[in-house]
Order: structure tokens, then sequence, then C-alpha cells
């Protein structure tokens, strides 16, 4: 069975698949395109063994859309709220047709750093180790696809911006370099993920009732079933 989760924010993806594997009392279960602690949205799991096999296939090429919460004029080390939050001087002004200018120049195939504070493996270690450690992390610059940037709200310092882009891309990264661009900083404050390939938010189970929506007896049986798809 894959299903597609509408993860809450506060709980890491890992969470959801253990609370997965409790309800079923099935150990083989996997998640594809790990959402952070503080995003919230489309987390698509597989159960069982056959499922999780097919799940990498699934999810090849599958692009991913998120609601981006950026705020302005301010940087974090994490590039999210999760870390401190530093105002930023500067004597720039941003402005919504600024802002819809700077858009522009990051859609299309961009190159971008992932954060420091990331799973990014350097020499077969996570970045965000070494990062909190203190240590200086230079991370490669990757290609990705940004299909979409729409501005959805901008009410200063804060836009909403709706994003549609390549696996492996990150949101976080995308908010510091808008910053950058702009030259008044910025970070993000809030995420969710809309969608992953056909799966959609509005299509999600909730972990309020999971134990019901997932049938349990499907769930153990892996049958080739797509909830939420």
């Amino acid at each position: 069975m894959i299903v597609a989760i509408n993860k809450p924010k506060g709980i890491t993806s890992h969470d959801v698949v253990n609370k997965i594997r409790k309800i079923t009392n099935v150990k083989r279960v996997g998640h594809g395109g790990t959402l952070d602690p503080l995003a919230s949205g489309v987390l698509v799991v597989a159960i069982g063994r056959d499922s999780t096999k097919k799940l990498g296939e699934i999810l090849k090429n599958a692009d991913k859309e998120y609601e981006a919460t950026i705020e302005f004029g301010k940087t974090s080390p994490t590039d999210d709220a999760e870390g401190t939050i530093t105002p930023v001087k500067t004597k720039s002004i941003l402005n919504k047709a600024k802002l819809l200018l700077a858009l522009k120049k990051f859609t299309g195939t961009i190159e971008q750093i992932p954060p420091a504070y990331s799973a990014v493996k350097i020499s077969g270690r996570p970045a965000y180790k070494i990062a909190r450690k203190g240590n200086r992390v230079a991370l490669k610059k990757r290609k990705v696809t940004i299909k979409e940037a729409k501005l959805v709200s901008f009410d200063p310092p804060v836009a909403k911006i709706k994003f549609v882009v390549s696996s492996g891309t990150y949101i976080r990264s995308i908010a510091r370099d808008l910053g950058k661009y702009l030259n008044v900083g910025g970070y993000l404050k809030e995420l969710t993920r809309t969608r992953v390939g056909g799966f959609k938010i509005q299509d999600s189970l909730g972990l309020g009732n999971l134990a019901q929506q997932l049938q349990i007896k499907g769930a153990k049986e892996d049958g080739v079933v797509y909830v939420g798809k």
C-alpha cells in the first residue's frame, strides 16, 4: 500500500513512519521525500515489502508543489525558523515589483547550495552534524529546476509564494538566496508541501484516525493500493 499522509508541523518524517509501523504491525515502511519537522504537508509512505520497492520508481522525477512563507529583512543560520533569527541592516527597500522581478530570476534551471543544516552528506557525514559542532560546511552547488514561482500574497516583510520544483530542491535555499538577491536577507518562516507528483494534500490522510483510514487488513496484505493519489 502506498499512501499520502498530511504530516503535521512539529514531528519528523521518521515519526510518521514509526506511527504507521505500530498501527499496522508492518516493519517494512518507508517514505519518499523527507519533510523537515517545521514543515507540514504531503509525505508519501509505502507500507510493506512490495510497496517500498516500488516507491522509488513511482516518485522518480515527480515534481513537488509547496506554499512557502518567507520573511525578508532577517536571516537564520538554518535558513528557516529553527535557527536564531537575526535582523539585517540594509538600506534596500523591498516592494512587490522588486519581488516579482526577482521571482522571474528564480524560475527555470538554477544552481543552489543546500542549507548547511541539511542531510546532504560530506565525506559520509550529514552536513547538519558538522554545522551543529560549529564547523564550516562546504557544500557544492547543484542544479535544480523551478517550474513555477508564483507570488500568492505580500504583506511586507512577509511573502507567501507557491513553488513547483524538481526533486532535490531546497525551498530553504530559495528563501535565503531570494533575500540575498534582493539585498535584504530572508529565511523560510513556514512551509507546506501541497503535492508530490499525483499525490495531493486534499487527498492525504491525517494522523488523527489513521488506523481507521488505513484499513489495517489492506495495509498488511501489501496490495498495490494507492491511497491519496
